[in-house]
């Protein structure tokens, strides 16, 4: 690899990993929330999805700052924007100022998201699958030291308190602006001439096919984590949860390792997307039919395969898209897969409440499974980026 593609590359990880760092600090303090603002389950509950909401609503807003300014000023303004209004929550001194910030800090990282393609199209033109690889790994590696560190070293340092917490996990992410500000390539800055078109093709078939898998792969990933504690509760496997969540979780990190030397191979071949579906498939039946450990091993298998298919269809909106139609497509992408992984969920709750049987858990990631393993013949690789 050459030096000249490392410090893109290094810039492709740490903008990842502020994707998600400031949004995970705050499932380790709940609690401490909870109780510091008396807040009810229905405001936890929304508390905790107001990030995904914006990260769709806030997506094509997203795709018109990347057409008018460019994808590096757009990446800063999404760090700066996130940090700050992260920081700002640990000073909310209410509910609705903390939902005010936490809509500021999702609006944050809903306007950077699709900066990232078109930087990995831009930096690593030839190197598609592995530059999305990069920051994909930056971006796992960003959900999981906020849950792992908040509570065992940040709390300490900070006197136990929650607030200065949010401060921490922001400053990693200011820091980031200022690397970006400082050492990204210039030659991806806007350029003079006619206005970027911004808004997404929605006629474009290519586009819905992409939002679909990609709203398959956010479903899989969120409705597991969301409803497999209560059903491990109600089959009687309640001292499974932690160990379930964790195999879920943290094997998404070896994936995203091994997709570094694997996805530039794999993100052009059908049975690549077919093959992890089956697996996500095969997870889903097995949590539904199994039970003890091997709820633990299917939970593994499941985030394994998830967080192999998440790079993959991030990889794929520069590797299709004309060069000035990668935000475009990627803002699209975002803006209907989210609101997908917040829908089917609700309808498998209201089919297991209906029904009385709890395996309706699993029907979002096997339904997912299932369009993935549909759609992925339609997609032709064949087809480059003009």
């Amino acid at each position: 690899m050459s030096r000249k593609l490392l410090l893109p590359l290094a810039i492709l990880w740490l903008a990842g990993m502020g994707l998600r760092l400031t949004v995970l600090a705050v499932p380790p303090v709940i609690p401490l929330i909870h109780a510091d603002l008396n807040m009810s389950e229905t405001e936890i509950g929304t508390l905790g999805s107001l990030p995904s909401l914006l990260f769709a609503f806030a997506a094509v807003p997203g795709s018109l700052l990347i057409a008018r300014t460019g994808a590096v000023p757009t990446l800063i303004a999404g760090l700066v924007l996130t940090a700050l209004a992260s920081a700002a929550r640990g000073a909310a001194p209410g509910v609705a100022t903390l939902y005010l910030a936490t809509v500021a800090m999702g609006a944050g990282v809903a306007i950077m998201q699709p900066a990232l393609p078109p930087l990995v199209r831009a930096w690593c033109p030839n190197r598609i699958g592995f530059g999305t690889a990069v920051f994909t790994n930056g971006l796992l590696v960003g959900e999981t030291l906020p849950v792992a560190l908040t509570l065992p070293v940040v709390l300490p340092l900070t006197g136990g308190g929650w607030r200065w917490s949010f401060v921490v996990w922001a400053v990693p992410v200011l820091v980031t602006a200022f690397l970006v500000l400082a050492l990204a390539p210039r030659d991806v800055h806007p350029r003079l001439g006619p206005p970027r078109r911004w808004w997404p093709d929605w006629k474009n078939p290519l586009v819905w096919r992409l939002a679909f898998m990609m709203g398959g792969v956010n479903t899989a990933y969120f409705a597991t984590n969301t409803f497999l504690p209560d059903y491990l509760h109600a089959t009687g496997d309640g001292t499974w949860i932690s160990a379930a969540l964790t195999s879920l979780n943290f094997c998404q990190l070896p994936a995203s390792f091994a997709m570094l030397a694997l996805a530039e191979t794999l993100v052009r071949r059908h049975a690549a997307y077919i093959g992890l579906a089956a697996l996500v498939l095969a997870s889903a039946i097995g949590l539904a039919v199994t039970s003890g450990l091997w709820i633990v091993v299917w939970s593994g298998v499941l985030g394994f395969a998830n967080s192999a298919m998440l790079v993959l269809m991030l990889a794929l909106p520069p590797l299709l898209a004309a060069h000035d139609d990668v935000h475009r497509v990627t803002a699209a992408m975002f803006t209907i897969s989210y609101p997908t992984a917040v829908i089917f969920p609700i309808l498998a709750g209201f089919a297991w409440d209906a029904s009385g049987l709890p395996v309706f858990a699993f029907a979002p990631a096997a339904l997912s499974a299932v369009a993935i393993m549909a759609l992925a013949p339609t997609i032709d690789f064949r087809r480059h980026a003009a």
